[in-house]
């Protein structure tokens, strides 16, 4: 074909496509839902990326399908969001499975568990693996469909008022620490605390609680805890890549056009990086600051991390002798988890290893 008529044939193409957009967008049904996130307004990383969550799905849609996200407490706390979706009170949700452990210790897998995969591993376990399909059949019991949303990276250790030398400093301690990892941490010793997000900083400063864990240097900077705490530890072996997820009951969802299902999807998978690139772009700065104002930050002594790990296995067995769906989802989870690993002390580690020593 000559190159004069196949552009002349292209263009005819790309216009009749451009006429055809609208179009299908004109026929497309107009839909409202309500989000219920459980994140303050103020984190900007994880309440904001719900934003960016919506504004994406309105955006595909050309305005036809609008999802008015309503902050931690507007309509249900933050702990609520789980429930609220399950019942039709909103139609999706922005939040983290492991605030369920109180349901069942397998929600948190969805998340983070002690000792488990970081951010990217996740992902492949979910894209690439079997977490996606073994998650959603345990999701379906509850009128759910989940979707990965987004993922801090790994955390920060947490807050402490004293400093911790040795596993023997846990006896004790008074944390604030939810879920799976509260009943870890409670093998070594702790007494795990659960207090709302906003009355974190004045239990820590009265000394009603010994630490906290939240999240990592920017998002902690932002409540101010290094102005109560002076030893800022690491890693939280506890939360490798805690993943976020979208939450969406499984009856609206089926009543949705296929277009305005994989409009969905998309949002969340783009959201899912976003968040990891806004953790890590913000960080650093982050950190930074906190080294200035005083902050001690500090490795977790080896003693502690060997103590967790043998508490967080001993968990793990007594947990899948308990519930069916929790040895099912974390077997698959481990085997995936230990041939990933065995990939990432290849290249991966020592890249990792040599360009972290470098200051520059």
């Amino acid at each position: 074909m000559e190159r004069r008529s196949f552009l002349k044939k292209a263009g005819v193409g790309l216009a009749a496509g451009a006429v055809a957009t609208p179009a299908l967008a004109q026929n497309a049904p107009t839909i409202k839902w309500r989000m219920a996130s459980s994140f303050p307004k103020s984190l900007d990383t994880l309440h904001g990326s719900a934003e960016f969550l919506v504004k994406r799905i309105a955006e595909m849609s050309g305005g036809k399908f609008q999802i008015q996200l309503f902050a931690a407490g507007e309509i249900v706390p933050g702990p609520g969001v789980h429930d609220a979706v399950k019942d039709g009170t909103v139609e999706i949700g922005f939040t983290c499975s492991y605030y369920y452990f109180g349901k069942e210790p397998t929600y948190c897998i969805d998340t983070a568990i002690p000792f488990g995969m970081n951010a990217r591993q996740v992902k492949a376990w979910y894209r690439q693996g079997n977490g996606q399909k073994l998650m959603n059949d345990f999701f379906a019991k509850s009128n759910i469909i989940s979707l990965p949303s987004g993922n801090t990276g790994v955390q920060m250790g947490g807050w402490y008022r004293k400093e911790i030398k040795s596993a023997a400093d846990f006896k004790g301690l008074k944390m604030r620490v939810a879920g799976l990892a509260g009943a870890v941490l409670s093998k070594m010793g702790v007494v795990p605390q659960q207090i709302a997000g906003s009355d974190i900083y004045p239990a820590l400063e009265k000394g009603t609680i010994d630490a906290v864990e939240w999240v990592g240097p920017y998002d902690d900077q932002k409540l101010g805890f290094n102005k109560v705490a002076k030893y800022y530890y690491y890693p939280a072996w506890w939360e490798g890549g805690p993943q976020i997820s979208t939450y969406v009951n499984l009856k609206k969802w089926a009543e949705l056009p296929k277009e305005y299902q994989a409009m969905i999807e998309a949002a969340c998978a783009e959201c899912d990086t976003e968040m990891c690139a806004r953790y890590d772009a913000k960080n650093p700065a982050a950190l930074k600051q906190l080294l200035a104002s005083g902050t001690k930050v500090l490795p977790f002594p080896k003693d502690v991390m060997e103590a967790s790990y043998k508490a967080a296995t001993e968990y793990y067995v007594e947990t899948s002798a308990k519930y069916p769906d929790f040895k099912k989802i974390y077997d698959d989870y481990k085997k995936f988890l230990d041939d990933q690993n065995f990939w990432y002390r290849v290249a991966e580690n020592e890249f990792a290893k040599f360009m972290f020593s470098r200051k520059s």
